[in-house]
């Protein structure tokens, strides 16, 4: 690991594996090292000062992995911790690195997908109640109406295996029928959240038609991708053999590995770390 450079990817658990997978796809050559912090997951209903505490410290591990840009892959995180960690945090001992969110890129252009105006964002309690997309996206688009719908059964849905049975269903359509309830002229729909992905089929399926349903790995690798152009100075840095390791902070890897391959789509193999 000392002699790569490669560029971190951090989530709470396992979500941000369908964001990796975007980013890997774009751009394959780069080396990169997951992180994923399962022992303390999930992170969506933890306070403002935990998110922050946890995620700085998985931020600081990988830049002792020799990571000089770091994604949080993860839309709590970014909601919560991103802005300290660059205004704050890096100032004083980590300047010549970077971290970058999932956030800001999908602002950047997801009033582009809506003719209505209108659009409604799933996410994590923490997420919502941030209300970092209220923000953002009224930054880039300030003529859209933002609509805000909290899923917090949706997750554990997930991580436990059940988003593609029959009982998810109900959740899925409880959640909608309450974003829907806001404002029934949305016609785009953000899964604010890199577990969601997993649930697309059901949740279109019980859209009415016309609903476009908009997730964010492909936006945010494509968002990666110009960053690394214009910032050479950090592009340059990063090694290029195509080396990808996992890390969690789970000590039952076999567990980790079993639901990180479902959401990477192909086979992970991942080692244990304390993040000491």
């Amino acid at each position: 690991m000392q002699s790569t450079m490669p560029i971190g990817v951090f989530d709470s658990g396992i979500g941000g594996l369908t964001v990796f997978r975007s980013i890997v796809e774009k751009l394959p050559a780069y080396d990169y090292v997951y992180l994923g912090d399962n022992s303390r997951a999930p992170y969506g209903n933890r306070s403002f000062n935990t998110i922050h505490q946890y995620t700085w410290e998985c931020v600081q591990w990988l830049f002792k992995q020799g990571c000089p840009l770091v994604i949080l892959a993860c839309n709590t995180a970014s909601a919560k911790a991103l802005r300290t960690i660059q205004q704050k945090d890096m100032i004083a001992n980590y300047a010549d690195k970077r971290v970058l969110g999932v956030i800001r890129p999908t602002a950047e252009v997801i009033g582009n997908y809506s003719q209505t105006k209108q659009i409604g964002v799933l996410g994590t309690t923490g997420t919502v109640q941030s209300e970092s997309y209220l923000i953002e996206i009224n930054k880039f688009f300030p003529d859209v109406k933002v609509h805000q719908q909290a899923c917090p059964l949706w997750v554990p849905l997930i991580e436990n295996g059940e988003y593609n049975k029959p009982g998810a269903d109900y959740y899925v359509q409880m959640y909608l029928a309450q974003i829907l309830a806001q404002a029934p002229d949305i016609d785009t729909l953000l899964l604010a959240c890199t577990h969601y992905p997993l649930l697309q089929d059901k949740i279109q399926q019980h859209l009415p038609t016309g609903i476009k349903v908009v997730t964010q790995g492909d936006i945010v690798a494509e968002s990666l991708s110009g960053y690394l152009t214009r910032h050479t100075e950090i592009e340059q840095n990063i090694t290029r053999t195509g080396t990808r390791h996992f890390y969690t902070t789970s000590d039952d890897t076999q567990d980790f590995d079993k639901h990180a391959s479902m959401f990477f789509a192909s086979e992970v193999k991942s080692e244990y770390t304390s993040l000491r």
